[in-house]
């Protein structure tokens, strides 16, 4: 019988990150060479770094590991597979190759399931038509697996949080609400098809779709929630949005499941750090309704400024008011 994965790690998926303020007080102030080929670095917390390699093609470096969120070996192997592709599609880009990051307790889990779980990250690897060519362990007191992704994009066609401009749609590509089920499926063993569905698709096509229209601005929804990544985008393109939270696709059964108790404490350190830069002054949103905004999603959608055919509109970008200038405290988001 295979162990309960998720009882071995005290977080699971991207809710297991390092808190987004923490994280960014400790990386505040570390600046690399004046690289004139950087396209994308530290500098706004992007998806994955761009170097150019020459005029017309750029380097893409990403990596992305967690701790379990699911009981199946498979199934962790598939999900953290498709999140850590996910960060080079959000950047517009073709991932080109992958490799293996893997932490064990050998002492305590067997070799069996790792193999399972190597098996399922290959598999999606496969499925996006690039090959696994290596990787590295150590022992580890958690269970650890995920995936350091290369890929190549064109300078000129690359989407980043930082280009966002006022005026324009916001497009989700996947449902909200895998964090809270990944939560109760940790308590009850319960599994959501639909959440590991969700998790398991791969952004490829909605990525294709928003280079195709000629958008610049995209992220992928992540450990930060929604709330938490669109902040993150709206700051560095120096930009406000409004979302109708009506509009926001759930994933089938997310709100019930919120409703009987199931919050991922990463849920609640993203709302925490987020709030201050909302208003919701004119609306009627509970409590409930900001933690599910602020769920922590691990492989989740894309968030493109700009209309993707196929995919539902959520809100729009506004111009921040000149009165903010480099301030950048106060209201981002404005949630109706």
């Amino acid at each position: 019988m295979t162990p309960k994965l998720t009882s071995f790690a005290a977080g699971g998926g991207c809710a297991c990150k390092i808190p987004a303020g923490q994280l960014e007080s400790a990386i505040a102030g570390l600046i690399g060479n004046d690289d004139p080929n950087v396209i994308v670095g530290l500098e706004d917390g992007d998806d994955a770094s761009a170097i150019r390699i020459n005029g017309d093609t750029a380097v893409i470096s990403t990596a992305d590991f967690f701790t379990p969120m699911l009981n199946d070996p498979y199934d962790w192997g598939r999900v953290a597979a498709a999140n850590a592709l996910s960060d080079v599609y959000a950047m517009g880009g073709d991932p080109i190759t992958a490799i293996n990051l893997v932490g064990w307790p050998v002492d305590l889990l067997g070799l069996d399931i790792l193999r399972e779980v190597l098996r399922g990250g290959m598999e999606v690897c496969n499925e996006a038509g690039i090959s696994v060519t290596g990787g590295h362990s150590i022992t580890a007191p958690e269970p650890i697996y995920g995936m350091s992704v290369t890929g190549i994009a064109d300078p000129a066609k690359l989407m980043r949080n930082d280009a966002a401009a006022p005026g324009l749609p916001l497009t989700l590509t996947k449902g909200i609400g895998v964090g809270i089920f990944n939560n109760k499926h940790k308590a009850t063993g319960e599994v959501s098809l639909e959440a590991v569905k969700s998790m398991t698709t791969l952004n490829r096509e909605a990525s294709k779709a928003a280079v195709y229209a000629g958008h610049k601005a995209a992220t992928d929804i992540t450990g930060f929630g929604l709330l938490g990544h669109l902040y993150k985008m709206c700051r560095a393109s120096g930009v406000n949005a409004e979302i109708n939270f009506a509009d926001v696709p759930e994933i089938p059964g997310a709100k019930q499941a919120l409703a009987d108790g199931f919050v991922p404490g990463g849920s609640r350190r993203n709302l925490d750090w987020v709030r201050e830069h909302l208003n919701v002054a004119n609306s009627s949103l509970t409590e409930e309704d900001l933690v599910f905004l602020a769920d922590a999603q691990t492989s989740g959608g894309l968030l493109v400024v700009g209309e993707v055919p196929g995919y539902p509109v959520i809100g729009h970008t506004v111009a921040r008011p000149s009165s903010a200038g480099s301030d950048t405290s106060g209201a981002y988001i404005t949630i109706n």
